[in-house]
């Protein structure tokens, strides 16, 4: 070697060295603030007073509050305690109490109750956990910006025990279904955590935070510090930026500081992003009465949503594919661009997995459909015509597709079935994106056949489960219904087999020729 090359060599060689020493650092800082994170669960003890009594009145009903005065001045240690002399309390005054109204009260009751130092220094706690982490994991992020090459290879990912349904994989997906777990059906366990998360709701919102604030704010910021991972990863792709900063700033602003601080001025508040049957209430008849009572402001959201979910919602995939929702705007896709991106390769690309996937899918529209017609007739006949059975049938579609489906499985299972298990399997807003994308729309993703070296880059990344490298080998278009475009299965291919166009639909379809030909 050359002193120039030797140099060249010492300099890479100790760069790689500091490398090293920030990421081994940004872990240990991410693991002490997840680790507070999670001890804060068991901070504090509970007390019943009059004065956590009087917090609770702007969400618990006076006479729940009422049934509640003989246990002031009672401390309790234990959460479990509590909550039991709670319920047993409230269910003595209103036997007829259900189990969502009797779940609202005991959350505000313990939230509000809590004594120690957690109350007394949320805010210290919070830095000290949430951005302690967040901290963390940019010092893990950052020098990936400057080592190695830009793009992914194979670079050994199936032996990867966090990426791979390995050890660390399965505690990973084991901590995000019982974190949705509890959020979804037992919030009043993890009143410690909404608890730090008050001196920002309240400075946001001029409200005491919940347990989708709490969520919200951990989803947001999740997809911004991952969203700087992807564009580490994908800094070679112009698109992939793009798309990156799109994802971004359609979570943080359109999904959560615009409908948080709608709520500060007292107006009604949406996810403007949020189109039918992905938003499954917008035709419920308390959400209806909300946003038509709600004035001037509450009418225009109502028909941006009209518009949004019957005009914006097939033009946009007529002209750009599933792509412009499923990949640059939508919170679920966000999150599984971004978070889900190291279990991508997990999907099952097997044609069982494909006909499996049509089937639970459509299923789930139809479920959909079904449920909101119920809706609308029930609302225009004053609940004449289904009465009690369509808030049944809501309560059903909440807890199986809303909570399991797209919460604990859709997220839960990403280390275990890949990243877009929701958006594959149960989305209905892409399943009517994917009949419009498949039957008629401009988008489709080009191959060359004859430049194809069959790596198989294009297939193990491509997070919907398509088979990529099949149809790369024939020459054929990509127009699969499933596929959201995400575009990563081009920026992986080292030969430039693919490409996403948007051309005339009548050219969508190009049969290799000999096959034209038979």
């Amino acid at each position: 070697m050359t002193p120039i090359q030797i140099m060249h060599s010492t300099h890479s060689t100790h760069n790689e060295d500091h490398f090293r020493l920030f990421k081994t650092i940004g872990l240990a800082v991410f693991f002490v603030g997840i680790l507070v994170f999670i001890s804060s669960l068991f901070l504090g003890d509970y007390q019943i007073t009059q004065q956590s009594l009087q917090a609770s009145e702007d969400r618990v009903s006076a006479e729940r509050l009422q049934a509640l005065q003989p246990l002031i001045g009672t401390t309790f240690s234990s959460k479990h305690n509590a909550l039991a002399q709670i319920s047993s309390a409230i269910r003595a005054a209103d036997p007829q109490i259900d189990d969502y109204n009797l779940g609202v009260t005991k959350f505000w009751i313990l939230k509000n109750a809590t004594t120690g130092l957690l109350k007394e220094n949320t805010f210290f706690y919070f830095l000290l956990s949430v951005i302690l982490a967040a901290v963390g994991s940019l010092l893990y992020i950052v020098p990936q910006f400057y080592e190695g090459l830009p793009g992914i290879k194979h670079n050994n990912i199936w032996f990867s025990t966090a990426m791979a349904r390995g050890a660390v994989g399965i505690t990973i997906g084991t901590l995000f279904i019982g974190f949705y777990v509890l959020l979804y059906w037992f919030p009043q366990y993890i009143v410690n955590l909404v608890l730090l998360f008050d001196p920002v709701s309240y400075f946001i919102r001029d409200l005491p935070a919940d347990q989708w604030f709490l969520y919200g704010f951990l989803y947001t910021l999740t997809i911004i510090v991952m969203g700087l991972r992807m564009l580490a990863k994908y800094r070679h792709s112009r698109y992939h930026i793009i798309r990156t900063f799109s994802i971004i700033f359609f979570q943080l602003i359109i999904a959560f500081l615009l409908p948080s601080f709608l709520e500060r001025l007292s107006l009604p508040s949406m996810d403007l992003k949020n189109a039918w049957p992905l938003n499954y209430y917008f035709f419920t008849d308390w959400h209806i009465n909300s946003l038509w009572g709600g004035g001037t402001f509450g009418q225009f959201i109502f028909i941006w949503g009209m518009v949004l979910s019957f005009i914006v919602v097939p033009v946009l995939t007529y002209f750009y594919g599933k792509r412009w929702y499923c990949s640059w705007v939508c919170g679920c896709g966000g999150l599984a661009e971004t978070l889900g991106d190291p279990f991508r390769q997990l999907s099952n690309k097997s044609l069982r997995a494909w006909k499996v996937e049509r089937f639970s899918i459509h299923s789930v529209l139809i479920f959909a459909v079904v449920m909101t017609v119920m809706q609308i007739a029930n609302y225009s006949s004053d609940g004449a015509l289904f009465a009690n059975y369509t808030w049944r049938v809501n309560q059903a579609y909440s807890f199986l597709i809303g909570a399991a489906f797209a919460g604990v499985v859709g997220t839960g299972f990403y280390p275990f079935m890949g990243n877009r298990v929701w958006c594959r399997f149960g989305c209905p807003i892409a399943a009517i994106l994917g009949i419009v994308q498949r039957i008629k729309s401009r988008f489709r993703i080009t191959t060359n056949g004859g430049q194809c070296i069959s790596c198989g880059n294009c297939s193990t990344y491509c997070e919907m489960g398509i088979d990529v490298r099949a149809y790369a080998q024939r020459g054929e278009n990509i127009v699969r219904a499933s596929c959201v475009g995400c575009g990563v299965c081009a920026a992986v291919c080292p030969r430039g087999v693919l490409r996403l166009e948007n051309g005339p639909a009548e050219k969508r379809f190009n049969l290799p020729e000999m096959q034209a030909v038979n």
